[in-house]
């Protein structure tokens, strides 16, 4: 098998990929040099490679059994591109298998970021971070990311999943997603106030806490888009 990963990080799945595919060719691709090094150090296979790359500028001159990638399409600047990129070079019964965040992600955040600027008085259109799609939106985006014309037929399944978890802070939670990339999206604008901050970070202590924490919501996207090859 020849698969390609997408967003290895500190190569979590990389690890889980050698393990399940032990006959595999593998190449593990990640934006960030650190997240590789690290990566890299883990990770003791000759056939894994690790390229530093973003995978909207790479080119891709093979063709994979299986694309995956764990919960870095949301960042991409263009995923329709991408994922069409991607769909071209399924192999014959190849499958793309990604997850990803959906607009619940940090429900508990925009909710109090949106009381914090009512209670304000503050009539400005911004968010604390990108939005997100819903399933169907995203399903959509798939579907017309296929090929007009494919002498394979392309199946794609998908499902949702709400996870939560939960810091002892509402800034421990912040930390938290500076160090998966939620702040590194430059899709969104939003308003820096001091005050503005101090009153969201206050309404959400209070209305998201119980018993184990302050909570945060994950809206799980996982997407299926496999290849068949025609029937003789």
């Amino acid at each position: 098998m020849n698969i390609l990963e997408i967003g290895c990080g500190t190569g979590y799945l990389t690890r889980l990929l050698v393990k399940t595919f032990p006959n595999a060719a593998i190449t593990a691709v990640d934006l960030a040099p650190g997240m590789v090094e690290v990566a890299k150090g883990t990770t003791k296979e000759d056939r894994v490679t690790f390229l530093c790359t973003d995978i909207e500028e790479m080119v891709l001159n093979e063709n994979y059994d299986l694309i995956i990638s764990n919960a870095t399409f949301q960042w991409l600047n263009n995923l329709p591109a991408t994922l069409e990129k991607l769909i071209a070079r399924l192999t014959a019964e190849g499958s793309l298998i990604f997850s990803t965040f959906g607009i619940d992600t940090f429900q508990e955040l925009h909710m109090s970021y949106e009381h914090a600027k009512e209670k304000l008085q503050l009539s400005i259109d911004s968010s604390p971070g990108q939005m997100f799609y819903t399933l169907e939106e995203l399903s959509q985006v798939c579907e017309e990311a296929l090929p007009f014309s494919s002498e394979f037929p392309i199946e794609i399944t998908k499902m949702e999943k709400l996870e939560l978890e939960y810091f002892q802070t509402v800034r421990e939670f912040f930390t938290s997603i500076k160090k998966i990339g939620a702040a590194n999206s430059n899709k969104e604008n939003y308003c820096q106030r001091p005050s503005l901050f101090r009153e969201l970070i206050n309404i959400y202590e209070t209305k998201y806490r119980d018993e184990s924490g302050v909570k945060a919501t994950y809206h799980c996207l996982f997407f299926k888009i496999k290849r068949h090859a025609p029937l003789p």
